[in-house]
């Protein structure tokens, strides 16, 4: 591979510098982006290969990162399971038919990917002959915890109440459903890598708000599940928002990068989960709506806490947000590469 940077650091292996890639890195911020979803909803540029790996390749032609990132959505594979869902402008994805009895969790079929989301094997087999093996492409997924969490709650939410009051009062249906969506997610990963990916990366983006004791007992036992049965080993990202009070718990499950948000430094969030595991992260998206000075000052920072030591992947705290000039995104990952030579 001409460029194996990502995966060197994905196995704490030393490198010429830090090597960069950012959470949607392909989207609305991006104008070649926004020519392509004139004429698709999104679930139809998801869902059509030639579309979705496109897609994917925009920001390696132009922000140089060092890793693709398979465009897609981590709502794709409960949609196989039964799960209707759309996706409204002003809200983000809304679920339909939401789940939230013993009766609507038996319902749920595990999909067989192969069968059931062909197009996701086509669009990575597709994105790859167009990487030309230049960078790692990435698959992904959404972990138990945060697919249960929309698809109990049926929309994004502050609270999670329905969800909690199910995993604390109703505990037998939370766990036929986190099993079943175990057992969904592990056969969409192991998909992803029959069908090619270089590496992935599990998103809980909402574990955040739960307890160490909650997130121990309740999550933390489907993650470890998902991540041991993955066949084929490449290396796993496990990513989380908010989620400071539980890195030790995460280093817990098995990952071999964990990836932070901005809520902490990295100095310390590396020196918590332990220097034999990766780190990724984590400078806040809302920087890049700034200034080039003010966003190198911030990359320098992080930089800094990194202490050159193997295994730091740059990226963003969470994704890029739409309104980001894309100036400032090419500034950034140029910024990156410069301060980080070794």
């Amino acid at each position: 591979m001409e460029n194996d940077l990502f995966l060197k650091a994905c196995n704490l292996e030393k490198t010429p510098r830090t090597p960069v890639w950012l959470m949607r890195q392909a989207g609305r911020y991006m104008e070649e982006y926004q020519e392509i979803r004139e004429k698709y909803s999104f679930l139809e540029m998801c869902k059509n290969p030639k579309v979705a790996a496109k897609i994917t390749i925009q920001p390696v032609d132009k922000l140089q990162v060092d890793a693709a990132i398979l465009f897609s959505d981590i709502l794709i594979p409960i949609e196989a399971m039964g799960i209707k869902i759309e996706f409204q402008e002003t809200i983000g994805p809304v679920i339909l038919n939401p789940v939230r009895n013993s009766r609507e969790v038996e319902s749920l079929k595990i999909p067989e990917p192969e069968e059931d989301i062909p197009f996701v094997e086509e669009s990575i087999k597709l994105a790859l002959k167009h990487l030309e093996e230049r960078v790692p492409l990435i698959g992904f997924s959404g972990a138990p915890f945060t697919l249960a969490s929309y698809m109990v709650e049926g929309e994004g939410s502050r609270n999670y109440e329905n969800l909690k009051v199910m995993m604390w009062k109703d505990t037998n249906t939370y766990n036929k459903l986190m099993n079943k969506l175990s057992d969904t997610i592990v056969k969409y990963l192991n998909y992803q890598i029959d069908s090619g990916v270089h590496a992935l990366q599990l998103f809980d983006s909402w574990v955040g708000c739960l307890s160490p004791t909650d997130y121990e007992r309740y999550v933390l036992p489907f993650t470890k599940k998902v991540i041991k049965s993955l066949k084929n080993k490449v290396p796993i990202i496990y990513f989380a928002t908010g989620a400071s009070t539980l890195l030790e718990l995460m280093r817990e499950s098995g990952g071999d990068v964990i990836g932070i948000d901005w809520r902490i430094n990295l100095d310390e969030a590396w020196k918590r989960i332990g220097y034999n595991v990766g780190i990724q992260g984590n400078l806040d998206p809302a920087i890049l709506l700034t200034t080039k000075p003010l966003i190198k000052e911030r990359v320098r920072d992080i930089l800094y806490r990194a202490e050159n030591r193997p295994g730091h992947i740059f990226n963003l705290g969470h994704g890029i947000l739409p309104q980001t000039p894309v100036e400032n995104v090419i500034s950034m990952v140029k910024f990156v590469k410069k301060w980080s030579i070794r």
